[in-house]
């Protein structure tokens, strides 16, 4: 084994950290496939449940268009300023669509729990706000890669 694989074991974070990590961030940078193959990435905010992220996008929006015609996303969350500081999550996967879109409040016990996450953590408020502009993916992720440089 190379010292890359090595010193990759020691510096990844626990399933605990990972789940404690995605609870307190909010920010994360989304990947989708462009029809011509180009990667596109974004910023949003998400909510995470313990299983699954939880993104709010608009629908008139590119990230929304390639996840239409190709569902394969990542999404990286990460934080820290200097390199002994830098730890972050990347989440690979299909989206899926949940609910109406856009999304007005109809009723939808799938996202009862993100609903409920989401305007708390992002908004400060309890109740979770509909624009008639968005609408929800989620991600249960295939593969989790994550890092803590603070462990080096």
């Amino acid at each position: 084994m190379d010292e890359t694989q090595r010193r990759g074991r020691r510096i990844m974070m626990s399933e605990a950290e990972v789940d404690a990590f995605l609870r307190e961030q909010r920010t994360c940078r989304v990947a989708t496939v462009s029809p011509d193959g180009r990667p596109h990435v974004g910023a949003l905010w998400f909510a995470w449940d313990g299983s699954s992220l939880w993104l709010y996008s608009i629908t008139r929006s590119r990230r929304w268009a390639d996840l239409r015609k190709d569902p394969r996303i990542s999404v990286v969350v990460d934080a820290g300023e200097s390199y002994d500081e830098l730890r972050g999550v990347e989440l690979s996967g299909s989206a899926v669509f949940v609910g109406e879109a856009p999304r007005t409040g109809e009723p939808c016990p799938e996202l009862a729990e993100a609903e409920r996450i989401f305007p708390v953590k992002n908004f400060g408020i309890e109740e979770m706000p509909h624009d008639g502009r968005h609408a929800w993916i989620r991600l249960t992720p295939d593969t989790v890669v994550s890092w803590d440089f603070r462990k080096i």
